[in-house]
């Protein structure tokens, strides 16, 4: 029998990862004075970086396979560090491209804080649309009886095991992936702030500081939470985003603009 308690917690978490960006996207807009394309933008450059990193993961993956080449140990952490610092590498490299060739007016504090809304916004819809499916997923499995599925019984083991783990949850721990998208899209606001000092500044090294903050708050999130677990995690995170937000309004000081092809 499904959790009727968990049923609710899970629905409100995957319908907050959606509505939450969709709120603060028109409070952003309209406080802001920004241009709505702003948000589209920004969510067409995070779609296109995953466009790139994911064949890349796959591939890697897929090259790897079946190769003893490092410990569990090792491949843990090599794991960790890689794909936070792909994440960096083309989600902040898609930023500075759109910035460069599509946005190339966008140069106000406010119309980074709309690119960085649309960027993470997406990301946060995009995984509130999985959190749902896999909700509805669950409840189909909680009803069936697996030994009608065409499973191995390896599978059909390590199916039981996740549905039972799924439905057997601390209510708390099913709301944290809301919890997590609001600490995100703070870090993805400021990213975008940071990437405009490489046109506002003239300065290229701010590219740079942005995919190693973005590198080091997934390093730190994923890091924390395989030794400590979700809710040290979440708190780790918490602070990443406190840091972000403090580096966001340190970055709103007005600064001389420069051309878009000096800084590029």
């Amino acid at each position: 029998m499904v959790d009727p308690v968990l049923s609710v917690t899970y629905s409100l978490n995957a319908v907050l990862m959606i509505a939450l960006p969709i709120v603060v996207g028109i409070v952003i807009v309209r406080r802001l004075k920004t241009r709505w394309s702003l948000l589209g933008w920004g969510a067409l450059a995070f779609i296109a970086s995953q466009g790139l990193r994911l064949p890349l993961l796959f591939g890697l993956t897929a090259l790897l396979q079946g190769r003893d080449v490092m410990s569990s140990e090792v491949a843990t952490v090599f794991n960790i560090v890689f794909l936070s610092l792909t994440a960096g590498l083309f989600e902040e490299g898609a930023r500075w491209l759109g910035y460069r060739f599509i946005i190339r007016d966008a140069r106000r504090w406010e119309d980074a804080v709309t690119y960085g809304a649309g960027h993470g916004g997406i990301e946060a819809i995009i995984f509130g649309v999985l959190a749902g499916l896999t909700l509805v997923n669950m409840v189909v499995l909680r009803g069936l009886d697996l030994t009608t599925l065409p499973m191995t019984a390896e599978q059909m083991e390590l199916t039981r095991v996740g549905v039972e783990a799924f439905w057997s949850a601390p209510w708390y721990l099913t709301i944290l992936g809301a919890v997590e998208r609001v600490f995100a899209l703070t870090l993805h606001i400021t990213l975008s702030a940071m990437v405009l000092q490489c046109f506002t500044r003239n300065n290229r090294w701010w590219l740079v500081a942005a995919m190693l903050w973005h590198a080091l708050a997934n390093i730190v999130g994923v890091g924390v939470a395989q030794a400590a677990g979700p809710l040290a995690a979440e708190g780790a995170l918490a602070v990443v985003a406190l840091v972000s937000l403090g580096l966001l309004f340190w970055l709103r000081r007005p600064t001389v603009t420069v051309n878009a092809e000096v800084a590029a």
